[in-house]
This record gives structure tokens, C-alpha cells and sequence, in this order.
């Protein structure tokens, strides 16, 4: 066989799979496939590249987390750096609560009201009030890190499948749109709408982190599960003495929300920390209630405290 019959073979042999191919992959009905958060995130490029640069406080798992979504413009302050007065944008702190006033001491004061982004749980109001910031922005971060380093956890529950992550003031939607490019849920709310969720999330916090505690070696998801009577009520406790100081009125099913998200991060563990910002708010109203000869409005929250030696 000659040599042009041979290579005028493989020309045709070619031409039909080329034209097998675009038959077979371009006339036939595309497949539409839901994207979960880990395969979003080739996607999440382009959505990146808009995200507005920011100064993140803290190195930990959420900072780093909060690196990976930005568009490699973003500026990362570790602990002893103070935060530069030029470069603008806002200023995420994502520090622990008890080192909120070294933060603040290394950041210009012309940069307080106007950049800063607050990341912590639990109660801030008081501790932002005597700084002046009573209107600072916030974020309810209902996302899990396990370890540093790996992708976030959304929230997104049975309950609430559109996510409870949320952002409030000035930034919000800076923030929004850098978790969103992360492949996570994030919605900006006034102000009302945000103070009531966070207390929603205080509660959370405080009940599961107590109720494992008396239970060594258990996660929120084991509470959930094996713990549900001890869980829901202090879940229904916590809410009625916090809607009492507030005048506030929570959404129907506040339980059942909360222990959704404890299935959706059922492998974080469980220890009862930071006391001055999560239990201590709650503990507070008990000893304010009990000075002034009123019934403590916390009971099972207060013995529970006291079984482990935390007050």
C-alpha cells in the first residue's frame, strides 16, 4: 500500500471521529448538574477578581479562609502589626474576642467607624458601645473551618437552605461578595434583623458548647442527636430571657433552626470558652435578677455553670 493511500485513510479515519464527536457532544441535549460548594470553586475566578481588597486581622482558620476568596490583593496583619492608615478598604477582624483591644489600639482611629469589620461571636454590644462603635459592622459568620488551611463549611441547613451567614453596615456587601466568590451563602441585613440573629446564634453557642461540656469528648452533632431533651431546654430558656431583656420577639422555631445548623457542623467539638462574650451575658441576667429578689431567669443555664465549676 502506498503511502498517500495510507495517510488519505487516517485523514478520513480522522474526519469521522472529529465529526463523531461534534455530533455526539454538540446535538444532544446539555446535562444541567448542581454544583456543590468544593466544584463551584474553579468558577469562583472571575467572581474573585471583583473582590473588594481588604486588610485581614488575624491569621487564623477563618483569615486564611478569608485570603483564599480574595483576588491575592488583600493585605494579612498577624498579631503586633498595626494596620496602615493607606490602604484603603475595609478592615476584617477575625482575631479572638480578648484581643479585640489590641486590635483596635493598632489601628488609626480615623479608620474605627469607618473600616472596621467585626467577625467575633457572641456579645459585642457593650464592649463596642464603650469604644464609640455602638454601629461598627458585623458579620454572623455560620460557616465551620475544621483545620487551618481547608475550605469552609457553609451553613446552609434543612431549615434555612439559603444559608445564615450574615453581614451588617457599611461593608456588608464588600462581604457578602467575597464569601459569595468562596462558593459561600451570605445575605446583609439592617441592623434589627442582624441584632436578632446574632442573639439567635449567641444562643446557639452558649447551649450547645454547655450542654457538650457536660458531656466530655461530645460534639454539637452528639449533643443534637443523644442530647436533644438537655439542648432544647436551654435552647427555649436562653431565648425567653434574651427576648425579655430586648423586647424582642424571635421567629417561630428558633429550636428547631439552631439544632439544624448542629447537624450541618456536627463534627465541631465542644468546650465553653470565652465566658466575658457567650455564657457570662446570660449569667449576668441571672445575677441581675437574683440581686433584686426576682426568680433567676437562666436556672438550668446557672446549675450547669456551677456543675462544671465555671462560676
Amino acid at each position: 500500500m502506498s503511502f498517500m493511500t495510507i495517510k488519505n485513510i487516517m485523514v478520513a479515519a480522522v474526519s469521522t471521529s472529529c465529526s463523531s464527536f461534534l455530533y455526539n457532544n454538540f446535538t444532544k441535549t446539555p446535562t444541567i448538574r448542581k454544583l456543590s460548594v468544593n466544584s463551584a470553586k474553579p468558577l469562583t475566578v472571575m467572581a474573585a477578581a471583583n473582590v473588594v481588597p481588604a486588610i485581614i486581622v488575624g491569621g487564623g482558620r477563618v483569615g486564611k479562609a478569608l485570603e483564599s476568596m480574595g483576588n491575592g490583593n488583600d493585605l494579612l496583619i498577624k498579631r503586633g502589626e498595626s494596620i496602615p492608615l493607606d490602604f484603603s478598604g475595609p478592615i476584617l477582624v477575625c482575631t479572638r474576642n480578648d484581643d479585640l483591644e489590641a486590635v483596635l489600639q493598632s489601628t488609626p482611629q480615623s479608620r474605627w467607624n469607618a473600616d472596621l469589620v467585626f467577625f467575633q461571636n457572641g456579645v459585642l454590644e457593650p464592649w463596642l458601645e464603650s469604644k464609640g462603635l455602638k454601629d461598627a459592622d458585623q458579620v454572623l459568620a455560620y460557616f465551620a473551618v475544621s483545620k487551618l488551611g481547608e475550605p469552609p463549611i457553609d451553613g446552609k441547613t434543612d431549615t434555612n437552605p439559603e444559608g445564615l451567614t450574615a453581614a451588617y453596615g457599611k461593608w456588608g456587601t464588600a462581604v457578602a461578595s467575597r464569601l459569595q466568590a468562596g462558593g459561600l451563602s451570605c445575605k446583609v441585613l439592617e441592623k434589627n434583623a442582624f441584632q436578632k440573629q446574632m442573639l439567635e446564634k449567641l444562643i446557639w453557642i452558649c447551649s450547645f458548647m454547655l450542654v457538650g461540656a457536660l458531656h466530655p469528648g461530645a460534639t454539637v452533632g452528639v449533643v443534637e442527636k443523644e442530647h436533644r431533651n438537655e439542648v432544647s431546654k436551654l435552647i427555649l430558656e436562653l431565648a425567653d430571657a434574651a427576648a425579655a431583656e430586648k423586647g424582642l420577639v424571635f421567629d417561630d422555631a428558633v429550636e428547631e433552626r439552631l439544632c439544624a445548623y448542629a447537624r450541618a457542623v456536627s463534627h465541631f467539638p465542644t468546650a465553653v470558652k470565652e465566658f466575658q462574650w457567650r455564657n457570662g451575658w446570660f449569667y449576668s441576667l441571672s445575677q441581675k435578677a437574683i440581686s433584686e429578689g426576682k426568680p433567676d431567669p437562666c436556672p438550668s443555664h446557672t446549675a450547669w455553670l456551677k456543675e462544671l465549676k465555671v462560676v
